[in-house]
């Protein structure tokens, strides 16, 4: 009797959607991002803005795509919260970076080029024709043998996830999807399966504490300070300092000439023969904001506040940091680059907005939301949840904020042993959920999670309520 010999691994079983048979996508759309690639690999292939460019209805995507044309209106599918807003441009964003910035181009099938044609002119007939229809049904829909992982926000709706499946399983024909929470990936690209994971983004900033994998839903915190609100502060500093900054975007500079620190610039601005939208110039200017906060703002880093009296004129004895607008102007700048992001942890000093979306409350800072999020958890689970702090998001990595951090925790929880997680590399922070979800999407135990087209065709769209808790 013949023993059965293992299968090679060339041969791979073909029902195993996980590990390095096939390999599956991850996909993490964020407000000001969407990051795409493969599983198992360390980073995502394709960085593209959520926002993209409209014009003559039509929408365009990828940066190279975002320049100054008559008409020419940026726009992004999704809303402050991180939450899709426009179903269709988000399908084709998606789409645009799934299939066409990640797949090969796909040759035309040999029956379609006219090579089986025999000798005598005829093609040789389909033994069946509706399987054949089907088959061809499934190669012709662009991402058939890749299975998908995506992530989504804790407070995504259950409409919202059940869209998420729809288009990936009608659309693009996945053979099999999975949705994750983005702190839950976070968490796991620390390699923690517990811990308080602070999502410090573009949006928003929010606290979410993890057990075992899963999402504790009552400790979910979010508040709007974030990136793009730091950028609101940097404005209202900017428009108060003396002399006024006025930001002007590199597309509209031509030339420039080096000036002194604090004189008027020497440039020549571009003269356009249209009108420049109002959300091209404003999604440029923020390029320019995105370089200061990079470069010169810095979190104060305790232990008191910076409001406590003293410490702004210690900051004025220290060297600043010199920032050059891109139309030459440029100044030093000391103490404000502190204040302008002190609002995240003290609303009293946040630079007052007339407008309600860039005010801070006492519960938006975010020792406010950490402590509203502990106490949405168990109280036997806090030590161990407050041992693994997971920092994630790019606005994390101003200067100084992980040691702020930890003082604003060990004067909230002294004697609690706490240890923060922060990535040191700027691209592991960034790309945190990413990551994560390409560490979950190759490991050959998770092929037994994904839900198959099977599930879906006969529970329908509903199955990722059940099963992505």
């Amino acid at each position: 009797m013949s023993h059965q010999q293992p299968l090679s691994s060339s041969v791979q079983p073909t029902d195993i959607y996980g590990g390095d048979e096939v390999s599956a996508l991850v996909l993490d759309p964020g407000y000001c991002n969407t990051r795409a690639g493969y599983a198992g690999e360390e980073m995502p292939k394709q960085v593209l803005p959520s926002f993209y460019g409209h014009i003559n209805g039509r929408d365009v995507f990828g940066d190279e795509y975002i320049v100054p044309k008559p008409g020419f209106e940026v726009r992004n599918y999704m809303n402050r919260d991180s939450v899709v807003e426009d179903w269709d441009a988000a399908t084709r964003m998606w789409e645009h970076v799934l299939v066409k910035r990640l797949q090969p181009e796909r040759s035309t099938p040999p029956s379609k080029k006219g090579i089986n044609i025999s000798d005598d002119g005829d093609v040789p007939m389909e033994d069946d024709g509706n399987n054949n229809e089907d088959a061809m049904d499934a190669l012709e829909k662009p991402l058939a043998e890749n299975p998908l992982l995506m992530t989504e926000a804790p407070w995504n709706s259950p409409k919202a996830r059940e869209k998420a499946i729809e288009i990936s399983m009608e659309t693009w024909g996945v053979p099999a999807f999975w949705l994750s929470k983005t702190p839950v990936l976070a968490a796991f690209a620390a390699g923690k399966a517990t811990a308080l994971v602070i999502d410090v983004g573009g949006a928003n900033t929010s606290v979410t504490a993890i057990h075992d994998g899963m999402v504790l839903k009552r400790s979910i915190q979010r508040s709007p300070v974030g990136g793009v609100w730091l950028s609101s502060q940097i404005c209202k500093m900017w428009d108060g300092s003396e002399p006024k900054v006025d930001v002007v975007p590199r597309f509209m500079v031509e030339s420039k000439k080096a000036v002194e620190a604090g004189a008027p610039a020497e440039a020549n601005l571009r003269k356009f023969n249209f009108d420049i939208h109002p959300s091209f110039r404003a999604y440029e200017e923020e390029r320019v904001l995105t370089e200061f906060k990079e470069s010169v703002v810095e979190v104060w880093r305790g232990p008191q506040r910076f409001t406590t009296p003293g410490n702004e004129d210690a900051v004025r004895t220290q060297p600043g940091r010199v920032f050059e607008m891109p139309d030459g102007s440029n100044q030093m700048w000391r103490e404000q680059r502190f204040k302008v992001s002190e609002g995240m942890w003290d609303e009293t000093a946040a630079y007052n907005s007339t407008d309600e979306e860039g005010r801070v409350t006492k519960a938006q800072t975010i020792p406010a939301l950490i402590k509203a999020a502990l106490e949405g958890v168990d109280v036997d689970l806090r030590p161990n949840i407050l041992g693994n702090v997971v920092v994630t998001g790019s606005t994390s990595l101003l200067n100084g904020f992980n040691d702020r951090l930890n003082h604003e925790l060990a004067q909230m929880y002294p004697g609690v042993k706490i240890k923060i997680h922060a990535a040191g590399l700027t691209t592991e922070r960034r790309f945190g959920a990413w990551i994560g979800g390409s560490i979950l999407a190759s490991l050959g135990t998770f092929h037994q999670m994904w839900i198959s087209r099977k599930e879906y065709d006969e529970n329908g769209a509903g199955i990722v309520e059940k099963r992505c808790k």
